[in-house]
Formats: structure tokens, sequence, C-alpha cells
């Protein structure tokens, strides 16, 4: 197996996480916070994929797929919006997941930036993970870390919000 092939996986793993989470949800259900200031599904879903998209997109010195697919419009966000949802507040995360109209349309979102990413990684080599993608960090991150560093969030918020759906179907809220 090579990194490549190992990157290609693990992406994969979070995109089946991601569609059997929002599967069959209603928009009610996307939207259900467990706690008042908690983030809902839909906003989980929303936010672990424009992370992906950003970073990835940045990293390989891409458009994002979010921008040149019309994604802002689409979801019925403000047009030319690249927020990727970090630092929301309650009332930020209740506008993006007010203007989540259906589980298709987050899918729909994921795979397109999943078909991107898995285009980005299924080429590189060991050599390619040392190259810097980011120098306001010190040390700089190279493209290998922040691979690994999207995985680890997007895996977190994806099991975040299963955890939620086991909830919302389980109906004991």
């Amino acid at each position: 197996m090579t990194s490549a092939d190992l990157l290609v996986d693990a992406f994969g793993r979070i995109r089946e996480t991601v569609s059997y989470t929002v599967y069959g949800l209603n928009p009610a259900q996307l939207a259900y916070r467990i706690a008042a200031d908690a983030n809902p599904v839909g906003w989980l879903i929303w936010h672990l994929t424009r992370v992906q998209d950003d970073h990835v997109a940045a990293a390989f010195s891409r458009p994002q797929v979010w921008s040149a697919g019309g994604w802002a419009a689409r979801f019925g966000l403000r047009a030319g919006s690249m927020d990727t949802g970090y630092g929301h507040t309650s009332q930020q995360v209740a506008a993006v997941t007010a203007a989540i109209a259906s589980a298709d349309l987050l899918a729909d979102y994921h795979e397109a930036a999943y078909d991107q990413t898995v285009k980005l990684v299924s080429g590189i080599t060991d050599a390619d993970l040392e190259r810097v993608v980011d120098t306001s960090w010190h040390p700089a991150v190279t493209l290998g870390v922040r691979l690994v560093s999207v995985i680890n969030d997007d895996l977190q918020h994806a099991g975040q919000a299963a955890f939620l759906r086991g909830i919302l179907l389980r109906g004991t809220v």
C-alpha cells in the first residue's frame, strides 16, 4: 500500500460515515440541537466538508469545489462566502443549519469534495508529503501533516454527527 492508497482509504472512510450519517434524515433532524448551543448533524457534516474542501484545495493550489461548483448558492448562503464554520457562534451555526434543505444536498456537496480530494491525493508520493503548504505556523506545515490534520478533524466531526444520528433515531430526545 502506498501513501496515496492510505490517504484515499482514509478519505473514503470519512465519506462512508458521512453518507451513512445523513441518509434518511429530514431537515428537522439535521437541524436538531441536543443542547441549546450544541452543533447539529447538518452543521457538523457541512463544516467537516468545508474544512476538507478548503484545506485540501489550498494544499494543492486548486480552487475549492465550494466556489467552483456554486455551492454557497445551492445552500442558499451568501454568494461568494468561503466560510468554513471555524469559530462559528451559536447564531451562525443556526443560520447555516437553516440553509440545509436536505440530506441529499449535504451528501452531494460532500461527494463533490471527496471526488476532488481523491483526484488530488491519489497521485502523491512519499516525497510530496514533505512539501511545505503553510508557513503561517511554526513549524511550517507540510502536506503530510495537513492531510492527517484534515482526516483527524473530519473523523471527529463525523463521529459526533453519527452519535447524534443514533440519538435522533432511537427517539431518546
